[in-house]
């Protein structure tokens, strides 16, 4: 059988968990269709899942249909919980991408696409809803044209093979194919599925999940359409989620992606793979083996987490989609440490939380994306680990980048030991996070030391000199330095390394070459014709920008749609006004656009008075020797005192 891996994935509620469970019950795998309003869908087998009518954790289901062996991956839909969702895309065959033909593109569908682009993943699209008044089949196809790709073609014409037309519109995805079709007049079933393959066509399917139409046709695409992805010979799997059963037992879930994995093989240093299990919905069975192409959870493994390649498989890269909130934990009497030990289960489950203890202020803060997962949080604690915790006012992630290159420096040099590091820090494209590259000739620096220097660099997250918040978007690169045969040893040289970073930012800092950044929204605002005037000075004084409002109509009259961008620390809030000012009419929708230069950088920076020279933990000053003693040396007094002379002159860097 063809065995494929295929992921749904929605804006919530576009029906996406509806569809998984007519998939199955047209496939025979269920007797009785479930529904999400009622509680009993196969997928959203949680009690929390239950509870909200959304989901919130990725889940597994497999059915057999003809010739296909399907291995399905139900994700999120909610915003908030978008970092589930993009960690199984790098794990995935072919994803099927509903929308809601009511809604159409609505904004956090627009994040996914992108990310499927991201990720290479080639998309089946699933019209769902259609039995609705206002559904319109052509409406909702010439908007997955004109807003995601114009190879977005209705396959569901004719009933065994295509119709005439998509032929065509097929054919003009590409040139060479096209040339064929012209010569020949029809298209190979091989030639369509490797446009498919290659994100070149996207089949449109339309239907209603709820009332199991238009499911068939889908299926029968799905088995016709896929081919199964090339496997490596030898056994490679990526890990894409890690969870906790109701035992307590740590689950890391993968994708094998060539050779076979058995029980008890040895994954990481001395861990045993102690079961398989292969999960369908709630339940699972236990293999000794799972073959190329297979999902599975593992027990037995820890330290694995999303992204991990195992075997011959490369990590993935680093996610997109991340927290742009931070919230105190408010332990409300309970035990502080047991608070964090339960926190820390949670992060092992999802990386993003960043969990942050502080030992001084006794105080744990996480990252989120959003008050609904900030609620789930709260119920997860109570019903899981039985804390009743709250939570405190939350503020915004800000992030810190430069616009200048600066050569920094880094001394470390107590008694009996000896170190310096030369370092360029560059400006990088955005969204390029931090990259580590090294340009020091091995005559300078020992290959040893060159490799602690980049060991040192990835260790650490870096902070800025502004507000103390994570550095992005930089280059930095080893251009020199020194060690002495005798006194150095590895750890002298993590302490040069990261206080050459701290010292150049300082240089920066004194230019004018350091920049606060923050999150900012693309959001979509529909509003009455009457209102236009009241949203968009309200988006001018939130530092936000629109494009040219757009004109459409519905049932309650004129409407008018604003698209643009603005600060998340000035709209996070705006929904309830939007809400009060049009009776209910109007709709907001937000997702996150990325981190953009702070609108009110001076106001950030004078109000959180960071001061980074007392920042012991990320000094920028350095250690020299004299008289058998080492003494510290102020960061502005360390390019007079280097023992190594710049690499750069500051009008060279001036022209990088």
């Amino acid at each position: 059988m063809k065995h494929i891996v295929a992921g749904i994935i929605a804006h919530v509620d576009a029906g996406k968990t509806t569809l998984s469970e007519s998939l199955l019950y047209r496939a025979g795998e269920l007797r009785k269709l479930g529904r999400v309003d009622n509680g009993d869908a196969f997928l959203d087998s949680d009690d929390l899942e239950k509870k909200h009518g959304i989901t919130i954790f990725s889940h597994q289901a497999n059915l057999h249909y003809h010739n296909l062996d399907l291995t399905l991956l139900d994700t999120p839909g909610h915003v908030d919980f978008a970092s589930q969702t993009e960690a199984v895309l790098s794990v995935l065959d072919y994803a099927i991408l509903v929308i809601s033909a009511t809604d159409g593109i609505q904004g956090h569908t627009r994040t996914l696409w992108r990310l499927l682009e991201r990720y290479h993943v080639p998309t089946f699209v699933f019209v769902n809803k259609m039995d609705m008044d206002r559904a319109d089949k052509q409406q909702v196809l010439d908007q997955l044209q004109t807003v995601f790709s114009q190879g977005c073609i209705d396959f569901s014409t004719g009933k065994t093979e295509l119709s005439d037309d998509a032929n065509e519109e097929i054919a003009m995805r590409n040139d060479t194919v096209l040339e064929s079709f012209l010569d020949i007049g029809n298209l190979d079933e091989d030639t369509v599925q490797q446009m498919i393959k290659r994100r070149e066509v996207f089949p449109c399917y339309f239907g209603a999940a709820l009332k199991v139409a238009g499911i068939d046709p889908f299926l029968d695409g799905i088995e016709r359409w896929t081919s199964e992805t090339e496997v490596k010979p030898d056994f490679a799997a990526r890990v894409f989620k890690i969870s906790h059963d109701e035992k307590g037992e740590r689950l890391t879930w993968v994708r094998v992606t060539g050779g076979t994995l058995a029980t008890k093989a040895i994954l990481l240093e001395d861990q045993k793979a102690n079961q398989l299990r292969v999960y369908d919905g709630a339940k699972f069975t236990v293999q000794q083996n799972i073959t190329d192409g297979g999902v599975c959870a593992i027990t037995g493994l820890t330290g694995t987490y999303p992204g991990q390649g195992l075997g011959d498989e490369a990590d993935g890269a680093t996610p997109s989609i991340q927290p742009v909130l931070n919230y105190a934990l408010d332990p409300k009497g309970q035990d502080i440490h047991v608070c964090l030990t339960a926190l820390r289960q949670l992060e092992d489950e999802d990386p993003q939380l960043h969990v942050s203890w502080s030992s001084h202020l006794q105080e744990i803060r996480v990252q989120i994306m959003g008050e609904i997962q900030l609620e789930i949080l709260q119920q997860i604690l109570l019903e899981q680990f039985n804390l009743d915790v709250g939570f405190g006012e939350g503020s915004i992630l800000y992030k810190e980048t430069i616009t200048q290159p600066v050569e920094g420096v880094g001394h470390f040099e107590p008694l009996r030991h000896y170190s310096e590091v030369h370092l360029l820090l560059q400006p990088a494209p955005k969204g390029s996070s931090l990259t580590f590259d090294t340009q020091c000739a091995l005559d300078v620096l020992g290959k040893n030391w060159q490799h602690q220097v980049l060991t040192n660099l990835r260790s650490k997250e870096h902070l800025g000199v502004l507000v103390g918040a994570p550095i992005t978007d930089m280059q930095i690169t080893l251009v020199g330095g020194k060690a002495s045969n005798v006194h150095s040893v590895g750890g002298d040289f993590r302490e040069a390394t990261w206080r050459a970073v701290r010292q150049g930012l300082m240089m920066l800092k004194e230019r004018g070459g350091c920049q606060l950044l923050e999150p900012w929204y693309q959001f979509r605002l529909e509003v009455g014709q009457d209102q236009v005037g009241r949203a968009m000075n309200d988006i001018q004084k939130m530092s936000g920008s629109f494009d040219t409002p757009e004109m459409t109509s519905n049932d309650d009259g004129a409407l008018t749609t604003l698209t643009g961008v603005a600060p998340v620390s000035e709209m996070q809030d705006y929904a309830q006004e939007v809400r009060a000012y049009t009776h209910g009419k109007g709709q907001l929708e937000c997702v996150i656009g990325g981190y953009q230069a702070c609108h009110n950088a001076d106001e950030v920076i004078e109000k959180l008075k960071y001061n980074p020279t007392s920042d012991l933990e990320n000094t920028p000053d350095s250690v020299f020797c004299a008289h058998g003693a080492g003494y510290p040396v102020s960061w502005d007094e360390v390019p007079r005192m280097a023992h190594v002379e710049y690499t750069y002159s500051l009008d060279t860097l001036k022209n990088k």
